[in-house]
C-alpha cells in the first residue's frame, strides 16, 4: 500500500496534496474524502467542535489548521494556537480503512511540536500504527507544545504522510490494540473504540440524540480465548448526549468478584465486566453481541441451544439472562464469519455477567431396599428416585452397587426439573451382609441368610453362598473336622462376618474360573 505526503503548517495549517480518486467500493465513507494509500483510506473532519479545524480545499485535500486563516473559523480575534502551553486537540479528522483486509495505519511528521494522537496515544512512526478491521475507522488529534516558540511561528514541518500497509494475520491479535472511531455520517453518533489490551474495550459514543440508539463493535474481544468472543455491544433509548462502557473478558472470576453459582449448576466459560459512565436510567436496554467457536462447541458437546448468560446482582446472587442464537440466515446476510455460532442477549442492567452452558445434572434423591434381610436365591428390590436438577435436557446411567461395586444399570433420560423412578429387581445367592446405593446415595444395608452364622456348617451357614450351583451343606460338613485342624495350626478363628464380594471370589476362585458369567446378583426377568 502506498503512501503520501501532506503539507503542515503550523500557526497551525496542514493541508494534503496529491489525492487519490476515491475507491468507489467504500460505501461506508458518506460525503467528499481525501483518499490515499490507492483508494483504501479516507480522511474526512471529524463530527464535533474540532473537526472545523479539518476541511477539504478547493483540490479535495485535507487540510488541518489551527489559525486564522481557517475559513471554518468565524471568530475574527482567533489567532491559532498559544505559545508556551503544552495542549492537545482532539477528534480532527478521522481516517476510514475501506480495504477488505486488516491494515496498519500511521502518520509521518518530522515536526516536534505537534504529535499526532488517537485516542490520547501517538500514532506517529510504524511503530505506534494502529490496526483497522475493513470499514473501521479511527480519529485523529493533535498534541501540542509551544515551549519557547514566539508568537507568529510556524509550529510544524511542510508536510507529513498518512501511511499504511496490509497487516499479515499472525500480526492481528499482536496489534489490534489501538483506537478506531466510526461516524455514522448521517448525523448519528460518532463511536470510539480503544483497545487497552486484546482482552479489554474501552467504549465512547458522542453526538448522541436523545431516545436514539448507539451500536458499538468489540471485532472479537476474548472472553476465553477465540473459545467465546465479545462481538459488540448495541445501547438503546440512550437519552445522554455522551456515554462511556468499558468491557473486560476473563476465562476464570475475576479478582473483586466471585464465581458462577445457580441451583441448575451450569458451566461457566467466561466472563464479562462491564462498567458504564452514566446514570443508569440514561439507557432503555443494552444487547451484548457474543460469538463461539464452532470447533469449541462440538468438541464440548455443547448444544448451542444451551449457552446463556448470567448477570450478577448488586447482592452478588447471579440472575439468567436470555440468549438468542443468531438464524444462520441473518448470519449469511450480516456476513458474519459461519464458522463461528452468534448470539444476542438484551439486559437492561449493567453488571458484570458469565457466559457458561446449561447442562443436565442428575442426582438420586431418594434409595431404598425392600425387603431388608432375604435367604439366599431370594430377589431384592432396590428403588431410586432420580431427578435433573440441571438446565439441559439429557441422559446418563445410574448404577447399582453393592459394597462399592457395580451390580447393574439403568439409563434414564430426562428434561430440566424431571424425575424418574428406576427399580432394580436382584436375586442374591451369597449369604452376607450388602451395603447397597444407587448413584453414590446409600439404600440401606441387605441381609442375605444369617451373615453371623457358624461358618463350618449347620444352620445359618454360608456354605450355599455359591451363587445357586447346586452344592450343598453336606460337601462343606464332611470337611469339618479338616478345616478345625487347619484352624487350629493356624491360630485364632476370626469372627465370623458376612462375606464380601472381594472375599468370595478368593474363596471360590476356581469355581468363578469353571463358570464364567456367575452372579451373586442376578437379574430378575422382567415380564
Amino acid at each position: 500500500m502506498s503512501s503520501h505526503r501532506r503539507t503542515l503548517t503550523l500557526a497551525l495549517l496542514l493541508v494534503a496534496a496529491g489525492s487519490l480518486a476515491f475507491a468507489t467500493g467504500a460505501a461506508v465513507v458518506d460525503g467528499p474524502a481525501d483518499t490515499v494509500a490507492d483508494g483504501d483510506l479516507a480522511i474526512q473532519p471529524a463530527d464535533g467542535p474540532n473537526g472545523k479545524y479539518a476541511y477539504l480545499n478547493d483540490d479535495d485535500e485535507i487540510a488541518i489548521d489551527v489559525s486564522a486563516s481557517n475559513p471554518n473559523i468565524e471568530d475574527p480575534s482567533f489567532q491559532g494556537v498559544n505559545v508556551d502551553t503544552t495542549g492537545r486537540v482532539d477528534d480532527v479528522f478521522t481516517i476510514t480503512y475501506t480495504g477488505d483486509q486488516y491494515a496498519h495505519v500511521w502518520i509521518g511528521d518530522g515536526s516536534e511540536n505537534v504529535t499526532f494522537v488517537a485516542g490520547g496515544d501517538s500514532i506517529e512512526g510504524e511503530a505506534n500504527n494502529v490496526t483497522l478491521a475493513p470499514n473501521e475507522t479511527v480519529t485523529v488529534g493533535l498534541a501540542l507544545d509551544t515551549r519557547g516558540k514566539a508568537a507568529g511561528a510556524q509550529l510544524g514541518a511542510d508536510e507529513f504522510s498518512i501511511e499504511a500497509k496490509i497487516a499479515e494475520p499472525e500480526e492481528v491479535d499482536a496489534t489490534a490494540t489501538g483506537a478506531s472511531t466510526q461516524g455514522t455520517g448521517d448525523g448519528g453518533p460518532t463511536t470510539t473504540v480503544v483497545s487497552p489490551s486484546a482482552d479489554r474495550r474501552e467504549f465512547v459514543a458522542s453526538g448522541v440524540e436523545s431516545g436514539a440508539g448507539v451500536r458499538f463493535r468489540a471485532d472479537g474481544m476474548p472472553i476465553d480465548r477465540d473459545n467465546v468472543m465479545l462481538e459488540g455491544i448495541d445501547l438503546a433509548g440512550v437519552r445522554n448526549d455522551r456515554v462511556e462502557l468499558n468491557a473486560a473478558g476473563s476465562p476464570v472470576p475475576f479478582a473483586n468478584g466471585s464465581a458462577l453459582t445457580a441451583p441448575t449448576r451450569p458451566r461457566p466459560v467466561g466472563y464479562l465486566s462491564l462498567a458504564h459512565e452514566f446514570a443508569p436510567d440514561a439507557v432503555d436496554a443494552m444487547t451484548i453481541r457474543l460469538s463461539a467457536d464452532r470447533d469449541y462447541l462440538n468438541a464440548t458437546e455443547t448444544d448451542p441451544a444451551d449457552v446463556t448468560l448470567y448477570r450478577q446482582t448488586d447482592a452478588g446472587g447471579w440472575e439468567a439472562v436470555s440468549v438468542e442464537v443468531v438464524d444462520e440466515a441473518v448470519v449469511d446476510i450480516l456476513g458474519l464469519p459461519e464458522d463461528r455460532v452468534h448470539f444476542r442477549a438484551t439486559t437492561t442492567e449493567f453488571s458484570t455477567f458469565a457466559v457458561a452452558a446449561r447442562e443436565p445434572r442428575f442426582d438420586v434423591t431418594a434409595a431404598t431396599v425392600a425387603p431388608e434381610a432375604i435367604d439366599p436365591g431370594e430377589n431384592v428390590t432396590v428403588r431410586a428416585t432420580v431427578r435433573n436438577g440441571g438446565g439441559a435436557a439429557g441422559e446418563r446411567a445410574v448404577t447399582l452397587t453393592a459394597d462399592g461395586n457395580s451390580v447393574a444399570s439403568e439409563t434414564v433420560a430426562l428434561a430440566p426439573n424431571e424425575t424418574a423412578t428406576l427399580s432394580f429387581d436382584e436375586t442374591v445367592s451369597a449369604a452376607g451382609a450388602y451395603d447397597l446405593a444407587v448413584g453414590g446415595t446409600p439404600a440401606g444395608t441387605l441381609l442375605v441368610g444369617d451373615p453371623g452364622g457358624d461358618p463350618a456348617g449347620g444352620e445359618g451357614s454360608n456354605s450355599e453362598a455359591t451363587g445357586g450351583d447346586g452344592e450343598s451343606a453336606e460337601t462343606a460338613s464332611g470337611s469339618d473336622a479338616a478345616s478345625s485342624a487347619a484352624d487350629t495350626e493356624a491360630g485364632p478363628t476370626e469372627e465370623p462376618g458376612g462375606i464380601e464380594f472381594v472375599e468370595l471370589g478368593g474363596l471360590l476362585a476356581a469355581l468363578a474360573l469353571a463358570v464364567a458369567g456367575l452372579a451373586l446378583f442376578r437379574r430378575m426377568p422382567r415380564s
